[in-house]
């Protein structure tokens, strides 16, 4: 039986995103240190602390019988094997580099995964108290926690289209595949929030020509999913979840383009 998003569901998840955020506040606003991990990606004190908040109140107060894949816990060699079933996909803290740096754009991410698909993703922006999520409800965002406004992909723009490319992975590849679009500007977003910019109609093409997690977009997958937009392999397959170990392919991320 599919898994029911209804509203309880979603407003405990996104409180549940914005409780973890005043954990990464707490430490943000401390003098924290800066672990490695085997990949040679940072991990701080906030990641952990987040990781294990998200986790407890998934099993204690909405639910013991889904599994959850959590990135830190992963890292750690601690993941699941979800064998097509509903699973919870955990970011405690995307954008770690900027964290560290005492940058702005870090992020939240929880995601509800069924059939291969994100159903529901919460991504709260700490510094500023934004939060954006999206369901069969639709896509929202609220602004330093405010009320809340449903988001849309906007028309491609006849005057060209504005991209968003990592501000630390950017590769050739990325600029190989922008030759193909006649793109009026470029911007700079880290972490998730480059999902919810296309989502919120302030951008329209995302592409990723490097390694990311699973945990990394599933949240911003379905906020832009259920805002109109796809993000998709660059054969044109709909990114899936569950994969062995976890790992993306290349993707890209639009809103309601033509593709070349």
């Amino acid at each position: 039986m599919p898994i029911d998003i209804g509203l309880r569901l979603i407003d405990q998840v996104r409180d549940l995103a914005q409780r973890a955020g005043l954990e990464v506040m707490a430490v943000f606003n401390s003098d924290f240190t800066v672990d490695s991990k085997e990949d040679s990606s940072p991990v701080t004190e906030a990641d952990r602390r987040a990781e294990t908040l998200i986790t407890n109140a998934i099993r204690s107060d909405i639910t013991d019988t889904i599994l959850i894949v959590g990135e830190e816990a992963a890292s750690a060699g601690i993941a699941p094997e979800v064998k097509g079933g509903p699973f919870w996909l955990i970011d405690p803290l995307d954008g770690t580099k900027e964290f560290v740096k005492r940058g702005t754009d870090f992020t939240v991410n929880i995601a509800l995964i069924e059939d291969g698909q994100p159903i529901l993703g919460v991504i709260h922006v700490p510094v500023t108290g934004d939060t954006f999520w999206g369901s069969r409800h639709g896509a929202f965002a609220s602004t330093g926690g405010g009320a809340p406004r449903q988001i849309s992909c906007r028309p491609q723009p006849e005057g060209g289209l504005i991209a968003i490319v990592s501000r630390s992975h950017r590769t050739k590849e990325t600029d190989d595949y922008l030759k193909r679009f006649a793109i009026a500007r470029e911007i700079s977003v880290g972490s998730s929030l480059k999902f919810c910019r296309v989502a919120a109609g302030e951008a329209d093409l995302y592409p990723r020509m490097g390694r990311t997690m699973e945990w990394d977009t599933a949240a911003g997958h379905a906020i832009l999913r259920f805002a109109g937009g796809t993000v998709r392999t660059l054969e044109g397959h709909e990114l899936s979840y569950g994969k062995p170990g976890f790992e993306n392919p290349h993707f890209v991320a639009s809103g309601s383009l033509r593709h070349p």
